[in-house]
């Protein structure tokens, strides 16, 4: 890869030394660099996907199609050939693209439809650098690709080191991020969900899985999910690359990404993972009819770019939220959660409340101390966990190796060896309804963050989701969490059971995790995070 020079270093040092002297600047660099609005593609139905779907949508009037993406590897593979049929535009927002395997896999598709004449609109979140000695940011000197960081820091990937500093410098805005995930072809067909792109994601990691949802969605849906890309595009907040410290990436910056990208997708021809993906093409199966869509109603429910106005005006919750508490609110018998970070705060632990005194069944699923990748939000958790087993809400916590099937490929581990955690951010209500976004239920994805997801009304996809948490929550790959009487002081502690190898195990104290790790969580339990979990 080529390397910055000289110049643009020197301009990247001067501008993020200005910053941090000033250390009161609240808006995010090149804010106010000129920028063209553009929207999503008007007419789909004059591309090959969108005249198809199209089709198949005008059989089912009024409704969308969906197909719940739950092995990685499928849902690696439908970005993929979305790229790869996509023949106008592409339409991608994501928190974090990764620049591991399939990130860069899957960077080459976006370059090669570029190259095909393909209008690539590419807009990530600023939590990591895309600078440097990466292959994100020389794309941005391809005439068909437009590459905007959304509320970017002013220190680049090559001054990481003193990132940190202008975050402490400006949390108030720094802490805000853009957490949505959405990859769209042509307007006319889409994947959203909980994934980030990365190898954790698509079950090509073998030090760590991440089990997680995604929703292929085709029909009317489509055109909304491009509505909301377009509002996060065109907002102040999406700032282009040319108008960050480094400037605009030249022509040689692009061939050596493309040298790159190229030489990556030789060595990964023949690797383990790209053998692994699947040998049917879901996409044209979607197309043909072949592989079957759910045809539902559903509610798109997303929240604005300015969500940190909101915040600040001490009016939390009135966006994405508020629309999925409503649907858990009008839950009758039961109501399903799975969520890799558990946070509630007090109006959420009061909707609770309210459920389970209606007989509302409530069963949660998140991650394990041992298993999750974030043990700081861990912290925060372990506060609600008695509160929500006295009001009598079934709780289930992933242990960091499954220990039996869970889909029907087998193992939801492709040969990996590392550790399983938890990222599905899904809503069961009354296994009529689902919610299926990046959502997460704690009060970083409920105030802080903005966040992207669709409540689907749909019996099916509801059972399947259901079904999943069902064999997930078997003791061999979760363990339940129970109440214990209260002691002589009148303290009520946990206990965990499980089962390894067919026999019932039982645990008093976090489960698989030393006592070092047990006690930094109880030490950091007693600050008040929650409003940064």
């Amino acid at each position: 890869m080529a390397t910055t020079t000289p110049r643009r270093l020197l301009r990247a040092v001067w501008l993020a030394a200005t910053l941090l002297v000033a250390g009161c600047a609240t808006l995010p660099p090149g804010l106010d660099a000129p920028k063209p609005e553009s929207t999503a593609l008007a007419q789909p139905e004059s591309t090959t996907l969108g005249k198809r779907f199209d089709a198949r949508a005008r059989e089912h009037a009024g409704l969308s199609g969906f197909h719940l993406l739950v092995d990685g590897t499928n849902s690696f593979a439908m970005r993929m050939r979305i790229a790869e049929k996509a023949e106008k535009t592409l339409d991608v927002q994501y928190f974090v693209l990764q620049q591991d395997d399939t990130g860069q896999l899957l960077l080459g598709a976006l370059l090669a439809a570029a190259d095909r004449g393909v209008r690539v609109r590419l807009l990530l979140d600023d939590a990591l650098g895309i600078d440097g000695d990466t292959k994100i940011r020389p794309l941005a000197a391809h005439e068909n690709i437009e590459i905007r960081i959304f509320n970017p820091y002013v220190t680049r990937q090559e001054l990481g080191f003193l990132r940190g500093i202008e975050f402490l410098l400006q949390a108030g805005r720094l802490n805000y991020r853009m957490h949505n995930k959405l990859f769209i072809g042509d307007n006319a067909v889409a994947v959203t969900g909980g994934r980030n792109v990365g190898d954790e994601y698509f079950q090509a990691s073998t030090e760590l899985e991440f089990g997680d949802f995604d929703l292929a969605v085709a029909g009317p849906m489509v055109r909304q999910l491009s509505q909301s890309f377009d509002v996060y595009w065109n907002d102040r907040l999406a700032v282009p690359v040319e108008a960050q410290p480094l400037g605009k990436p030249s022509a040689r910056d692009l061939e050596a990404c493309r040298e790159a990208l190229a030489e990556h997708k030789q060595r990964m021809a023949t690797s383990d993972y790209v053998r692994s993906l699947p040998r049917n093409d879901l996409l044209a199966d979607m197309l043909s009819g072949k592989q079957a869509l759910v045809w539902a109603k559903a509610a798109l429910a997303y929240d604005a770019p300015d969500k940190a106005a909101t915040v600040n005006q001490e009016q939390p919750g009135q966006l994405m939220w508020k629309r999925v508490a409503m649907a858990a609110e009008a839950a009758r018998t039961e109501l399903i959660i799975v969520s890799p970070y558990l946070v509630p705060g007090a109006s959420e632990m009061e909707l609770i409340r309210r459920l389970r005194e209606r007989g509302v069944r409530i069963r949660i699923l998140t991650n394990s101390l041992a298993s999750t990748d974030m043990p700081v939000v861990h912290s925060g958790y372990r506060r609600y966990r008695v509160p929500l087993l006295q009001m009598g809400v079934e709780l289930y916590e992933v242990r960091p190796q499954l220990g039996q099937p869970v889909t029907k490929r087998g193992p939801i581990k492709s040969g990996s060896s590392g550790a399983f955690a938890l990222h599905a951010k899904v809503f069961v209500f009354d296994r009529e309804r689902a919610f299926v976004g990046s959502m997460n239920f704690d009060q970083r994805s409920l105030r802080v963050n903005t966040e992207l997801g669709l409540i689907i009304d749909s019996p099916q996809v509801a059972r399947d989701i259901a079904a999943r948490f069902e064999a997930i929550t078997a003791p061999a790959n979760s363990y339940k969490v129970l109440l214990e009487p209260a002691n002589a002081f009148g303290v009520r502690s946990v206990r965990w059971l499980g089962a390894d190898a067919g026999k019932a195990v039982s645990f008093d104290s976090e489960p698989d995790v030393d006592a070092v790790k047990r006690g930094w969580i109880e030490t950091l339990s007693l600050l008040p995070l929650d409003g940064l979990l």
